[in-house]
């Protein structure tokens, strides 16, 4: 059984760099995760020691079965971050990137027993409220308005002007906002999870928008899920409320706007998919699920905490350690039986791209529904997207929790604008103050019809997403 080396004095457990302990910040944490990953699997086996931001030492999950034990045993690796040692010993500091993300506060993903059930109650209610149909119109509606955008240019970078946008877009509508505050709150909510020298004044932004929002949905209902939060049995105070759609709304940014972007790339430059698209042997559906797998929206889920002494994975693991969820790492497991061979896993969702457990996470099937539905309407509108650049030119940027596609520059025959319709009469709000920082991002507001049209005169590429978009 492997122990964490042993550190030089005054240095907290496992901490010295001097000791080859890994850390999983900078350079090689963030160029090549992956890389990191086996390297660290090779060294250590499914739990390895690592240094997360601060040089705060940590335990990096890597095994598939060691993550599941991790995700569904509460009683020993809590969600609530109060058990974390170094910071009752006052050794993160107020100021540390990792605070957003692991500074206690009472809401779904920090708590568990029997309050994290009553919240999580809510929150599932409240996300399964909207039936199928419903959360599609909007997703068309709003994919169609992002590609009217840039669909007579003949080019674009699918990752600014597309994934990174229709989350948030969808999720405004699904939360009650006006229609009108979507465009802001892309920018303010994708600020903030980058932690952007502006990242507060965008935390103050969604924060008023959501405040302004909860006060409205007091006064005069909907069927949304600030109303249905509202509503709920549970008896959400109002902060709790307006604490648990902050969460579903930013949550909802990057992870789908990844997914999304993700599945675009592999498609579009993956031989594999490319040719097993055009023979018809895989849906979008499947080419979502292979992603799940190959390129999760999220690498590393922060953070689990023991409740006491125990061993995973070989590991000594004390009281009050941090434990990291690989994800990323735990779906290309060479040990699992999960996965011989690393075949297809066309119909297989035992992937941990959505973490397991008391606190999987409960808006899957929404995001799912918006990166299938919006991909969907993509393709249907610009039949010939092609990548403007060679795969190997493609870049990522990479945080602890996610490696993000910087662009995807595509070209395409340009194609006409559908024709605008009257813009809907938005929800009454008071207007907020945008902070100067943000400027906004132009969306139209139109109706979507069911197909694009294309003018006769539009000389048409072969296409090879028709068969794509048969579903079986």
């Amino acid at each position: 059984m492997s122990t964490p080396p042993t550190p030089p004095p005054g240095c907290p457990a496992h901490v010295s760099d001097t000791n080859g302990t890994r850390r999983l910040y900078g350079p090689e944490a963030d160029g090549d995760p992956k890389g990191l990953y086996e390297k660290l699997r090779a060294e250590h086996g499914p739990v390895a020691p690592v240094l997360v931001h601060g040089d705060l030492p940590a335990w990096l999950v890597l095994g598939y079965r060691e993550n599941l034990e991790v995700a569904r045993t509460p009683s020993r690796f809590a969600r609530d971050s109060r058990v974390w040692r170094d910071m009752a010993e006052g050794k993160v500091p107020a100021d540390h990137p990792l605070g957003p993300m692991v500074s206690w506060w009472p809401v779904v993903n920090f708590t568990d027993g029997e309050v994290h059930e009553r919240l999580s109650s809510a929150v599932m209610d409240a996300l399964q409220g909207f039936d199928r149909r419903g959360i599609r119109r909007y997703i068309t509606r709003f994919a169609h308005q992002l590609v009217d955008e840039f669909s007579e240019k003949g080019h674009a970078d699918l990752v600014a002007d597309f994934a990174a946008q229709l989350p948030t877009l969808v999720m405004t509508q699904l939360i009650g906002a006006p229609e009108e505050a979507g465009p802001l709150l892309v920018r303010a909510a994708q600020d903030m999870v980058n932690a952007t020298e502006t990242a507060l004044e965008s935390d103050r932004y969604v924060t008023s928008v959501l405040q302004q929002l909860l006060e409205t949905k007091t006064a005069t209902p909907g069927r949304d899920i600030t109303s249905w939060l509202l509503a709920h049995e549970s008896r959400l105070s109002p902060e709790e409320v307006l604490a648990h759609v902050r969460v579903i709304l930013i949550a909802a940014v990057q992870t789908t706007a990844n997914l999304i972007a993700n599945t675009l790339e592999m498609v579009l430059t993956d031989g594999r998919f490319r040719a097993d698209l055009s023979g018809g042997h895989m849906t979008l559906p499947d080419a979502l699920e292979q992603v799940l797998w190959d390129q999760p929206p999220i690498n590393t889920v922060l953070g689990r905490w023991a409740t006491g002494d125990t061993v995973l994975g070989g590991q000594e693991i004390k009281a009050g350690d941090m434990l990291l969820l690989g994800l990323a790492a735990a779906n290309v497991d060479p040990d699992a039986s999960i996965r011989p061979d690393a075949a297809p896993v066309h119909g297989n969702r035992a992937h941990l791209a959505f973490s397991a457990g008391p606190h999987e996470c409960p808006g899957q099937d929404i995001g799912r529904a918006i990166a299938d539905t919006g991909i969907e309407v993509l393709l249907a509108r610009l039949p010939d997207l092609e990548p403007s650049v060679a795969p190997g030119e493609l870049q990522r940027s990479g945080t602890l929790m996610f490696q993000q596609l910087t662009g995807l520059p595509v070209s395409f025959t340009p194609r006409p604008r559908r024709e605008a319709a009257a813009p809907a009469v938005p929800a009454a709000m008071p207007p907020v103050v945008v902070p100067a920082a943000m400027p906004p991002v132009a969306v139209q507001t139109q109706a979507a019809p069911d197909a694009a049209p294309v003018s006769a005169g539009t000389p048409r590429r072969r296409s090879w997403w028709k068969r794509l978009l048969r579903r079986s």
